[in-house]
């Protein structure tokens, strides 16, 4: 009972001082004055009262006391007649006001810098460095690689505008990056990267100078999640040729989802912008991927920042020469290319193609600072130099599993690669427009076979009675859940007929469940099944249920990893676009006994003169018997040309080569 009775009183008198305080300012002054007298002066008293050399009369020891007070509340104390102490009073008074009032602006003055600074809004003062505009699930891959791009460079920053509390990007970037020691505010673990957000709407021109994009070198404009994210980088992209004066050197990349996006994007980004199709970029890799196992592992060696990447060398010393002789003129870097003076991007040019003092090299190299000549000629061994075999086509069956906006960019892409007699079999959700699409990419193609049947591909039964171990690829792609989950409206004006929308966290689900489902046919026909997976998420590709160096083309990662590589030099942009046309050169992995003998040793330079004589560059290889090894996953590009490595029959080369 005493216990209630405490705290009721502690209650209420809690309750009777937060009405206090909500009663305004001047009564808040008078309460804080009568307690500061109550406290005050029967303590000057007492202090008075027990002075030994105190006046001895009453009157003496009162002006004593007042004395004290005065003192004590800095209203002065003065003794006289009582004009002269109201008038010191007053002046007392009036001073102590004044000050405080000073104090009180210099402190809200702070305060408010503080919270300026804390929700984001001061300028970013720098030159030379990256911007990020948006936030999605590519911003951590993003901001990985440009710290692992910087990691040979001093004094470098990151700045990172988005809708988007300031606290809660730092605190995001700081967990997400884990072991790299990069932290937003500071530096890298190797003392050169800073990471700077700013919060705020990235379709303001004005609110775009936070982050000083006219003295950057680089921006990034990442595409937000949701249906509109595409519309929203077009917006970006217009607000910043607003801030940016032309002409400029800034280099600009973005990336849109859906393809019917693209050109408006390009417009927005306007001269020397470079704009990303995420849609026509995984559907060729994973067509590529399906008809090259293991392919994505050299896309992921090569466009991260961890191993080799693309870079630009002088034509210094071979000037005057040939493409051809190109190829062995450098013991650590492999050549793949060349960029003429006027711009334009030649990979896998003919051997005789010369060379102008004004052109560059392209090639693959650890780093810009590694790719030095060196003539690797001397290490080439004719005797272990083979033709390659005659191998006779045969009718490929192909099996796609899924549906969703990249379906009739995959089928396409698939019919450019079908031979006579290729089939492919289209399993997914029984949805109209899928089959009504489906059928007009069949129809505009000749070479490829097209059916389509309505399934549910995270259905145990559906899938077993597709005989999937008897297909020569399998491709699974996202789906969303048509039956699952109630449809959104669609937008005035747009196509009823369209593919339903696409959500990360969904389609990785639902993919899971069909990779699951696809273990266990393998395991139970004793078998491995040749899968090419598409997720969105790279912490789903973690779970997973597939071998190790299974073959996964994580759509935001990779973008993430395409655009990092554009920023850091802007010719990539060309590069790579020259990769993924239709036409022209592309990486392979062909068998090891097309080129060199196996069985026995041979420098890596030996491959790449055979490579040649087919008018292939070759930079790397897979060794299958480390294909279940990681992290490499028996993948090795741009080897020392004077490395010797033992091929065996089951071995691949990678190269770059014309279908």
């Amino acid at each position: 009972m005493a216990q209630q009775h405490t705290t009721s009183l502690r209650l209420r008198l809690r309750y009777r001082f937060d009405n206090l305080v909500a009663g305004g300012t001047a009564p808040l002054v008078g309460w804080l004055a009568v307690a500061c007298l109550t406290v005050v002066v029967p303590a000057s008293a007492v202090l008075v009262w027990a002075d030994r050399a105190a006046p001895t009369t009453l009157s003496g020891r009162l002006t004593a006391v007042w004395v004290s007070v005065g003192q004590t509340l800095k209203v002065g104390g003065a003794v006289g007649s009582p004009l002269y102490v109201l008038a010191s009073v007053t002046l007392a008074l009036v001073a102590l006001l004044f000050v405080s009032t000073l104090v009180s602006l210099i402190t809200t003055g702070i305060n408010q810098r503080i919270m300026s600074l804390r929700r984001g809004h001061s300028t970013v003062l720098e030159a030379g460095h990256t911007v990020v505009l948006g936030w999605s699930d590519q911003i951590l891959p993003v901001v990985t690689e440009l710290v692992a791009a910087n990691a040979n460079q001093r004094r470098r920053a990151i700045a990172v505008l988005a809708p988007k509390d300031k606290v809660d990007m730092e605190d995001e970037i700081a967990t997400g990056l884990g072991g790299t020691g990069a932290r937003p505010g500071t530096r890298a673990g190797t003392g050169t990267t800073r990471i700077i957000c700013r919060s705020g709407p990235t379709t303001d021109p004005t609110v775009l100078a936070r982050v000083s994009p006219q003295t950057s070198k680089a921006v990034l404009v990442l595409p937000p999640d949701g249906d509109a994210g595409d519309a929203h980088v077009v917006k970006t992209l217009l607000a910043l040729d607003a801030a940016l004066p032309r002409p400029r050197d800034t280099v600009v990349v973005a990336a849109v989802r859906d393809a019917r996006n693209h050109l408006t994007a390009e417009l927005a980004a306007g001269p020397g912008g470079h704009v990303l199709c995420a849609d026509e970029i995984i559907a060729r890799l994973l067509v590529q991927t399906a008809r090259q196992p293991g392919l994505s592992l050299v896309y992921q060696e090569l466009l991260d920042f961890d191993g080799d990447e693309f870079y630009t060398a002088p034509a210094h010393g071979l000037a005057g020469r040939t493409f051809g002789e190109a190829l062995l003129a450098f013991t650590t870097s492999s050549v793949v290319g060349l960029l003429h003076a006027d711009g334009r991007v030649v990979l896998n040019p003919d051997t005789g193609t010369p060379i102008d003092a004004d052109d560059r090299i392209i090639l693959v190299s650890e780093d810009d600072d590694t790719a030095v000549p060196e003539p690797a000629g001397p290490w080439v061994d004719e005797d272990a130099i083979v033709t390659a075999r005659p191998r006779p086509p045969y009718a490929e069956r192909l099996l796609l599993l899924g549906w969703n906006r990249r379906a009739p960019l995959v089928i396409e892409q698939l019919d450019e690669f079908a031979g006579p007699g290729a089939t492919l079999d289209v399993v997914a959700l029984g949805d109209g427009a899928a089959r009504r699409s489906a059928a007009e990419v069949a129809a505009a193609r000749g070479r490829l076979e097209v059916a389509f049947h309505s399934g549910d591909i995270t259905d145990a039964d559906v899938l077993a009675k597709l005989d999937v171990p008897s297909y020569d690829s399998v491709i699974v792609i996202g789906e969303t859940d048509r039956e699952g989950t109630a449809p959104a409206a669609a937008p005035p004006g747009s196509d009823p007929s369209a593919p339903a929308p696409e959500h990360g966290s969904g389609t990785d689900d639902r993919t899971l469940v069909t990779l699951l489902h696809l273990r266990a046919i393998g395991e139970a026909a004793g078998c491995e099944l040749p899968l090419t997976t598409e997720m969105s998420d790279d912490g789903n590709r973690l779970l997973a249920p597939a071998r190790a160096g299974a073959d996964f083309i994580v759509s935001g990662r990779l973008i993430s990893l395409l655009m990092t590589q554009i920023s850091e030099s802007g010719h990539l942009a060309d590069v790579f676009a020259e990769l993924f046309r239709a036409e022209g050169s592309e990486f392979y992995l062909r068998p090891a006994a097309d080129y060199v003998r196996t069985g026995r040793e041979v420098a890596f330079a030996t491959v790449v003169e055979s490579a040649r004589r087919r008018r292939e560059c070759a930079v790397g290889y897979r060794l299958r018997a480390q294909t279940a090894t990681a992290p490499a996953y028996g993948v090795r590009l741009n080897p020392d040309k004077r490395q010797r490595v033992r091929f065996g029959e089951h071995d691949w080369v990678v190269v770059l080569a014309e279908n």
